[in-house]
């Protein structure tokens, strides 16, 4: 349970689209190709967890007279 949560598994379909790309063969699938609305979810979702990540451990680009709060 430890390797799902913490999102190794994941790691392997990046492994996988590298990989069909280098040898210049396509990926096949049974599920339909991701819709604008679905690839734009997970770029937001991804933008969201990165954001929120540097705001709690307090690491932004904002000058230091700053409160943590409003940057």
């Amino acid at each position: 349970m430890a390797i799902a949560f913490s999102g190794l598994m994941h790691v392997s379909y990046f492994i996988q689209k590298v990989v069909g790309w280098a040898a210049g063969k396509p990926i096949q699938s049974n599920e339909p190709p991701k819709s604008a609305a679905q690839a734009a979810f997970v770029v937001l979702a991804f933008s969201l967890a990165v954001t929120l990540e540097g705001l709690f451990t307090g690491n932004t680009t904002m000058w230091d007279s700053v409160p943590i709060a409003v940057a």
